[in-house]
């Protein structure tokens, strides 16, 4: 028995490793290779048909009460009343707050409205300062305010605006989600966080994500994806909303990574926008920009002009570090260069607009985040 239980956690360990997963700690992280493990973790889920998660407690909303009662008023409790929540402008609506240890395992949902215009907010163990703050579009993936597929292990965005999250968030004795909405009319919001209550090995970190944005990149500048890092740690993504305001080719810039005191050159530098996308060649096939997904990386958005009111080329980008982290003992800085190409074979420093979300893992306490823009800097145009 001994002996087939070491080979079950052998397997469970290589498996984990083929797909860059670790082993799971008592329901923490679960692949192929191990689901098939007991474990003592306890699955919960919150929704706005049960706003506390708790045991026993889903779908009591009662007629007269929830914001489906008319469509549901010839079937009474227990049938579809309260599906989701209504945001009026200028409020932010707690969706999660759970006490004790655990894990997020995958959130879900489908807002309406300007994405730009409501954030996404998550506070772990009574912190003050949030360590996850970004317009709900741009964490996952939808910049531009306009739906395109995503299929990756990290996120996923499927017919017609669902939005699916499956990065893990450990966290040991609280976690709060927010989501505020900054827009002049009111939102709706279907959502579905599911977690489990499980204890946290003392050496898992904190999910983190900062949303930047600079319109336009200025000359010969670099866009700074992340800067404020401090705390041991690892950096797993980057999502990039990118607008491109000259004709040509776009995507010659080197992303770099200053990483534990580095100061005028990084430890690691990339060679060009697309190489580190993982795609190659401009992203061209025939002449035209080829969309893609994958696990890992993706162009998942092309928004070509309309030869009328859709004058610029818009591009979304996701590249996530679940089989490479970028690991850093005390800080790490990430910028990227906008640069594409002059007509005689120079390269030419654009001025682009560029938004980005940074995702990374670290310690607490982290380094406070710089002011969110405002509603108007946000803007989509």
């Amino acid at each position: 028995m001994k002996k087939l239980l070491f080979f079950s956690f052998l397997l469970s360990l290589l498996v984990g490793r083929l797909f860059g997963q670790n082993v799971p700690f008592d329901g923490i992280q679960n692949n192929l290779g191990n689901l098939f493990l007991l474990s003592d973790a306890k699955s919960r889920s919150i929704s706005p048909e049960n706003f506390s998660g708790e045991k026993g407690k889903g779908g009591m909303a009662k007629p007269g009460e929830g914001t489906a009662s008319d469509a549901a008023r010839d079937l009474g409790q227990g049938w579809k009343l309260n599906p989701f929540i209504k945001i009026a402008k200028g409020q932010t609506f707690t969706l999660a707050e759970i006490d004790g240890a655990g894990a997020i395992n995958h959130i879900w949902m489908t807002p309406t409205g300007n994405w730009r215009f409501s954030i996404l907010r998550i506070y772990w163990d009574d912190e003050k300062e949030p360590s996850v703050e970004c317009p709900v579009g741009d964490f996952f993936g939808m910049g531009w305010g306009e739906y395109a597929p995503l299929q990756s292990l990290a996120v996923c965005v499927n017919p017609g605006s669902a939005f699916n999250c499956y990065w893990q968030m450990p966290f040991r004795k609280k976690c709060k989600i927010t989501m505020q909405n900054i827009d002049d009319k009111e939102m709706r919001l279907y959502y579905q966080v599911d977690y489990c209550e499980t204890a946290v090995p003392k050496n898992a970190s904190y999910f983190h994500a900062q949303f930047h944005r600079t319109n336009p990149v200025k000359y010969k500048d670099v866009y700074t994806i992340v800067d404020q890092i401090k705390g041991k740690g690892q950096y797993v993504g980057t999502y990039l909303a990118w607008q491109v305001n000259n004709n040509g080719w776009w995507g010659e810039g080197e992303i770099k990574f200053y990483m534990d005191g580095d100061k005028e050159f990084p430890t690691i530098c990339g060679t060009g926008t697309e190489d580190y996308f993982c795609g190659s060649y401009n992203f061209d096939r025939n002449g035209k920009y080829t969309e893609f997904c994958t696990p890992y990386s993706g162009l998942h958005q092309v928004i070509r002009p309309d030869g009328a009111y859709l004058a610029n080329q818009r591009f979304g980008l996701y590249r996530w570090h679940i089989a490479d982290p970028i690991r850093f003992d005390n800080d790490l800085k990430v910028t990227i260069q906008a640069l594409g190409w002059t007509g005689d074979g120079r390269y030419l420093p654009l001025r682009d607009d560029i938004a980005s979300v940074a995702f990374w893992y670290q310690t607490e306490p982290h380094q406070a985040f710089s002011a969110l823009p405002t509603k108007d800097e946000l803007e989509v145009r």
